[in-house]
């Protein structure tokens, strides 16, 4: 008897996690292709401040950035970080990632070197479009953590990109380098 509820217990975790990382539904079968790569160039100028104010859905925030100019707009702000860090919580980033950042089924947050980097930018795509849409626009992986699958995309799970800022913002908190590795 103990053995079958403990391969039921094994099936219903196991059916929890494929969901959580192969979600499929109507939405998914018709979202909009994620644009290409940009060719490369001069480093695009940062987007005004005035720019970032304006709220919209991550999606439509990361399709409408050229590459390199998304920056944080919340970076040192206490009350942006509080939020960010009920947000981190209230999406659930702590399931796999862990409470603190120290990690779980998936790379820790406090790491000195992250899967993808470090930039806002690529943090904002990362979490808005996940591991997979990120890898399609050119992004490579830097750090060397084992990962059970691919972090999947948050930018229609997020009411907003400022949102998403805040969850960044709190993220940076955790993070462990020294402050020569601290450039946001």
């Amino acid at each position: 008897m103990h053995t079958l509820l403990r391969s039921a217990a094994a099936a219903i975790a196991l059916g929890v996690v494929f969901a959580h990382f192969n979600p499929i539904s109507a939405a998914d079968q018709n979202a909009p292709p994620v644009p290409p790569p940009q060719a490369a160039g001069p480093a695009p100028e940062p987007l005004a401040m005035d720019e970032l104010k304006k709220v919209m859905k991550p999606l439509e925030r990361a399709a409408m950035a050229p590459k390199g100019t998304l920056k944080n707009p919340y970076t040192d702000n206490a009350e942006a970080i509080a939020q960010g860090k009920k947000l981190y919580f209230g999406k659930s980033c702590n399931g796999c990632h862990g409470g603190g950042g120290g990690g779980g089924m998936c790379p820790p947050l406090t790491n000195t070197v992250w899967v993808y980097g470090d930039t806002d930018d690529t943090l904002f795509r990362l979490i808005a479009l996940g591991s997979d849409d990120l890898k399609k626009q050119g992004y490579t992986r830097k750090g060397t953590e084992g990962v059970v699958g691919p972090m999947p995309p948050f930018g229609e799970l997020i009411d907003s990109d400022q949102d998403v800022w805040k969850i960044i913002a709190w993220i940076r908190t955790v993070f462990a380098g020294g402050p020569e590795r601290r450039h946001w």
